[in-house]
């Protein structure tokens, strides 16, 4: 027994770090993706709500399979269903590759292309010149296309993960000895936090790439990675993740089904008894486990402390999906910050101050021993501290450039009244920033009315200045290549740091909230319970936060790009209302659309009596969602705690049977 026990030990150690590393390479991919958001966004046309739904399909595959993780959580080999989850996931990953390898090389505007983008005089172009003939129209339905290869790959990829999380931290908790599961778990989460951390920096690296390697030398002598045309190579970062994610999810399948509790000798007959109520367990069928499903399902649910805490952490985890969705576009809009220069904050950063806030979250539970009657106003104490440390950013902000005929908008045509470029036939999907000096920026070359350009001597592939540009109010009206430069980026670095301690504040009641869930449930409902929670994060949370966020987003453009008539992804925002912005007093609307329209959620639908009695305000936008969530979150926890106060105290300590 002395040998079982010591061959279990290191099984025990050998698992974490094994989980850890799976996670992390699952987390990995994840970030990695959503790193690369705002490149796939600009290679394929795609807004943020198209964006945003796309990064949150692998929620569905993972939702709808969920019964049967329930199910056979202790009736099958959970480390074998691990590895094969995470095989499954290594093909998903090569999967989302795909789009790169059958679609035609990334085309940009640029005047030293065919299609020559300055000011010229033509005759009345037809519709399908305008949209670049017939090669255009298809690569209009290739998007199409792409997007729903993408989510294929997004949902299998859900699929894979369900039996991740569930049976990993189930198994965990079984062989753990008293008063280690929540340190296990701490070590389990902090390593895996690592993962998110390398996916960003993955895609900092990787951004800095052209999308197609093989012009990579004629293109880096036109463009840069911070010019608003450059598309990185996000395909490269997946195929490392596949790997990653096939080389960790082999050594699941050499663990055994079970193990024997730490620290607890287990006698032969009781072996035998616990072998025989398996047998027993293992005799039901999914029939029988599907018609007891509603009862167990009903009755968590009914469970005024499960509920609570899980609706709790949804609201959390919507703001965890919003940042890691979205945080990179915000960081490029708000302070013009490139794709691989905001992933390089974020992944040296944000996440390992994360990492830190679990960990050492985990060591407050294993050396204080919070009880769960604790555990609720720990957590409103340090959630609520995260909030007001968010609050400085809503004041953080670059306004938005000033962008001819874009912001401010034109106003309305008098008479003879004429755009500068009005005989210059620009076509209509052009995007190409220059500034003017004037200091105006401008969406293309053509837009500024320039008709010819000088080369840059030491590099002949790319332009030195635009000139003779009909539109700029300057003397000399010339125009530079790129936008104009932004007039605040040195708030970037603070709003990192601030964000970070945000974070790592929020972390540090991670832990002790998984473990309450854990410690409150049945132990033989624990995988159910760990499932359900799950369910209830993805359906409420993870599935339609990122889309939420990116409705948000859109509704604070002020210039999309199109191409052919079909408006593909934003090509300017108001940052202050992509931030926050904040009237002097309320702005009462009478019309419900227009009401649900300006707070940037249209199917939040009010009467017109409500709409025209309460007013609707518009500062609501990326931030202010970020900070409802957590006030959500909070009261939820605050009713929780009241709660908890009311009944007997309670042990976090693992109990031999029964709930506690």
């Amino acid at each position: 027994m002395d040998d079982a026990e010591a061959s279990d030990g290191c099984f025990r150690e050998l698992f974490v770090l094994c989980h850890g590393l799976l996670q992390l390479t699952q987390l990995l991919y994840s970030s990695y993706f959503k790193s690369t958001i705002t490149t796939i966004e600009r290679r394929y046309g795609l807004n943020s709500y198209s964006s945003g739904t796309l990064s949150s399909l692998h929620e569905v595959g993972n939702t709808v399979l969920i019964v049967f993780v329930s199910y056979f959580g202790g009736r099958v080999n959970r480390p074998r269903f691990i590895g094969i989850g995470g095989l499954l996931m290594s093909v998903s990953a090569m999967m989302l590759t795909l789009p790169h390898f059958l679609s035609p090389a990334y085309k940009f505007d640029s005047v030293l292309h065919d299609r020559h983008d300055l000011c010229s005089v033509r005759s009345n172009a037809s519709s399908l010149e305008e949209c670049g003939g017939s090669q255009e129209v298809q690569r209009l339905s290739d998007t199409y296309k792409v997007w729903l290869l993408m989510g294929s790959a997004q949902l299998l990829f859900g699929v894979g993960s369900v039996p991740i999380q569930p049976f990993g931290i189930s198994y965990i908790d079984d062989f753990a000895g008293t008063g280690n599961a929540p340190l296990y778990i701490a070590i389990l989460f902090a390593v895996s936090v690592f993962g998110p951390a390398f996916g960003y920096l993955l895609g900092s690296v990787v951004l800095r790439v052209y999308v197609d390697v093989d012009k990579t030398g004629v293109i880096n002598q036109e463009l840069t990675p911070s010019d608003p045309r450059w598309v990185g190579a996000w395909w490269i970062g997946l195929l490392v993740t596949s790997g990653c994610l096939a080389l960790t999810s082999i050594p699941y399948f050499f663990f055994p089904c079970t193990m024997h509790p730490e620290g607890h000798v287990i006698s032969t007959e009781e072996n035998m008894r616990i072998e025989t109520e398996e047998s027993k367990t293992a005799d039901s069928s999914l029939f029988d486990f599907l018609k007891m499903f509603p009862r167990l399902f009903v009755r968590l649910l009914l469970s005024p402390f499960f509920l609570m805490l899980v609706l709790a952490q949804c609201c959390f985890s919507a703001v965890i999906a919003g940042l890691a969705t979205f945080l990179n576009k915000f960081l490029e809009h708000q302070y013009s910050a490139s794709a691989s220069d905001s992933s390089l904050l974020i992944g040296a950063v944000n996440l390992p101050s994360i990492a830190v806030g679990m960990l050492v979250g985990g060591v407050i539970m294993k050396r204080v021993g919070l009880s769960v009657r604790v555990i609720p106003f720990f957590s409103v104490v340090v959630m609520t501290t995260s909030a007001l440390l968010i609050v400085p950013l809503f004041f953080m902000g670059c306004p938005s450039q000033n962008v001819f005929e874009v912001n401010p908008p034109p106003a309305k045509p008098t008479g003879s009244l004429v755009p500068c470029y009005s005989n210059c036939s620009c076509p209509g999907g052009a995007y190409n920033p220059v500034c003017g000096s004037d200091g105006m920026e401008y969406i293309s070359p053509c837009h500024a009315g320039c008709t010819n350009f000088t080369r840059n001597p030491n590099n002949t592939f790319r332009v030195q200045v635009y000139t003779s540009c009909r539109c700029v109010a300057e003397s000399q009206a010339n125009a530079h290549p790129g936008p104009c430069p932004n007039s605040c980026p040195y708030f970037l670095l603070p709003v990192m740091l601030i964000i970070s301690l945000a974070s790592l504040v929020a972390s540090l009641s991670h832990n002790p909230m998984y473990m309450m869930v854990l410690r409150t449930v049945p132990p033989e409902e624990k995988s159910f319970a760990i499932g359900l929670q799950f369910l209830l994060m993805r359906v409420l949370a993870w599935l339609p936060a990122p889309a939420l966020f990116g409705m948000a987003i859109d509704s604070s453009c002020i210039w999309w790009k199109h191409k052919c008539g079909n408006k593909l992804s934003c090509g300017y925002y108001d940052n202050n209302t992509l931030r926050t912005r904040f009237e002097e007093a309320p702005i009462f609307i009478s019309n419900s659309h227009e009401c649900a329209k300006c707070i940037g959620v249209p199917w939040l639908m009010t009467s017109d009596v409500e709409c025209g009695m309460l007013g609707c305000v518009c500062p609501y936008r990326y931030l202010g969602l970020q900070l409802a969530f957590k006030v959500m979150g909070i009261v939820f926890l605050a009713m929780l705690g009241w709660k908890v106060r009311r009944t007997r105290e309670y042990s976090l300590e693992k109990r031999a049977e029964g709930p506690l």
